[in-house]
């Protein structure tokens, strides 16, 4: 590792017998690498307006599996620190997580939970169940809880086909709390400031077994509501030709919907809006 004085050979740490989580190993021989280590001195918080955030994001599950999507603003205090920030980014194959919160630690949380699940399946030749990516991206939430209560919070949201599900309900959706808690959500769940708008929104829209387009659509009008009442979520920016990031997980893998695409829908659901700015009502 860097600043080692081994000639370039590797340390003796690569060769003593452990466990297949990458993080654990670096708990052991490289604490100094773990984006979750606590900044400042106790009693010390950070100040909200210095430190990007980002906010909505939101999961549903729908016929071929479960659709993972978020607005692109982050904010520091009453400013927009980003217009087009990433905050869903694919974990392996079959899941992928996005993020509200702090967005310096949200990313190397997200870049270190992608090395975990890829060493675990080298080391093991399977990868990780879902319920075991779900309870080790608690684990790592629960090593930021003091950054967290210093005020640089993260909380994911991590959505992936299960195949070992039964039929209908292999897309499935974790939510956690800042303490690293795990709550397996039915059907579909929101994080970050705008989610109680966006939760509201899923509620009417929301049906068992929605095609593609319809649940893509209603992820959109889910964060249209959000940025409707939350100042620090964004919504479609046409001017810009910025949209939310909408991806899905199949039996196929992930895949995230193209720009061309996004757009499309965007300028439907904003036309809709026109002629009903509060937007649909619920599906019967």
């Amino acid at each position: 590792m860097a600043g080692d004085d081994t000639g370039g050979r590797l340390g003796e740490e690569f060769f003593t017998p452990g466990t297949a989580s990458f993080t654990e190993f670096l708990v052991a021989h490289r604490p100094g690498l773990l984006p979750m280590r606590r900044p400042f001195p106790d009693g010390v918080r950070a100040a909200a307006d210095r430190f990007p955030h980002g906010t909505t994001v939101l999961a549903l599950a729908y016929r071929d599996g479960v659709l993972i999507a978020g607005d692109r603003r982050a904010t520091m205090g009453n400013l927009i620190a980003q217009r087009d920030l990433e905050k869903v980014h694919p974990a392996d194959d079959h899941t992928a997580v996005a993020f509200a919160g702090t967005v310096g630690l949200a990313l190397d949380m997200v870049k270190l939970y992608q090395v975990e699940l890829a060493h675990f399946e080298k080391v093991e030749g399977i990868p990780m169940t879902l319920n075991a990516k779900a309870t080790r991206l608690a684990d790592m939430i629960r090593q930021n809880l003091g950054q967290a209560m210093q005020g640089l919070a993260v909380v994911p949201l991590l959505a992936g086909y299960d195949p070992a599900a039964p039929a209908g309900r292999r897309g499935r959706i974790f939510g956690f709390d800042v303490a690293g808690g795990r709550y397996e959500k039915p059907d579909f769940h929101a994080e970050g400031s705008g989610s109680p708008y966006a939760r509201g929104a899923l509620k009417k829209l929301f049906r068992p077994g929605m095609p593609r387009r319809e649940a893509a659509l209603a992820a959109l009008q889910a964060l249209y509501d959000a940025a409707d009442d939350d100042s620090a979520t964004g919504g479609p920016d046409l001017s810009r030709r910025i949209f939310p990031r909408v991806s899905v997980i199949t039996e196929d893998g992930f895949e995230r919907l193209s720009e061309t695409e996004t757009e499309e829908l965007s300028h439907e659901m904003v036309d809709q809006r026109r002629s009903r700015p509060d937007g649909p009502g619920a599906t019967p």
